[in-house]
């Protein structure tokens, strides 16, 4: 996962950047929220690991022009320090921060955010597919998924949100199709033999 990191304190950039590349990501860097915002340009980063105080953009201005932007979601994780208070907190969700941690950064708690965020990406990712436009095949109406593997709907979405499907037939359905399929079953059958009637000795 791409993930920026904000961190104006020289010995705390390196001590997350080390962190964040030893966990298998790929690590840019900012010394401000200004620098941050450009850098942001990159949609393809899925994640902000940010100090809390920075030159320029603080944190929270930072994390609330991500989330004004729009377009794919973004995990903002803040580094705080451990005297902040319930009301700082309470303006940092207010401002989207997903998540929280207090300064130095313990790699394991590191770990489960960023676990936590790539979960929280992927459904979110998931819904937003769901929410727009589907390829879909005009005849067979099956879905082509994002590896361009085409699938029927049913599978395709219970592989998304175990959805489970039972089937029935609409009315209209019943009325244009299954109708007339009875009908032209029934008038392919031998017409019934007239009950036999046995003469009289």
């Amino acid at each position: 996962m791409k993930i920026l990191a904000v961190e104006d304190d020289p010995v705390a950039q390196l001590v997350i950047e080390s962190a964040l590349k030893s966990l298998g990501h790929e690590v840019l860097l900012a010394v401000d929220g200004g620098k941050a915002w450009e850098l942001l340009a990159d949609r393809s980063i899925r994640a902000v690991v940010s100090d809390w105080r920075l030159p320029e953009l603080d944190g929270l201005d930072l994390c609330r022009l991500i989330r004004g932007r729009g377009g794919d979601y973004v995990s903002f994780i803040l580094l705080t320090q451990l005297s902040a208070s319930e009301v700082n907190i309470d303006a940092a969700i207010a401002a989207g921060v997903d998540d929280f941690l207090t300064k130095p950064v313990n790699i394991r708690d590191l770990k489960l955010r960023l676990h936590a965020a790539e979960r929280v990406l992927g459904l979110n990712s998931q819904v937003r597919q769901l929410e727009g436009f589907l390829p879909i095949c005009a005849h067979c109406k099956k879905i082509r998924d994002d590896r361009n593997y085409w699938q029927q709907i049913e599978s395709y979405l219970n592989a998304r949100t175990g959805t489970r499907f039972s089937h029935g037939i609409c009315p209209d359905c019943y009325e244009k199709i299954t109708v007339p399929e009875l009908e032209r079953f029934l008038s392919r059958m031998p017409p019934p033999e007239p009950p036999r009637t046995d003469a009289a000795p």
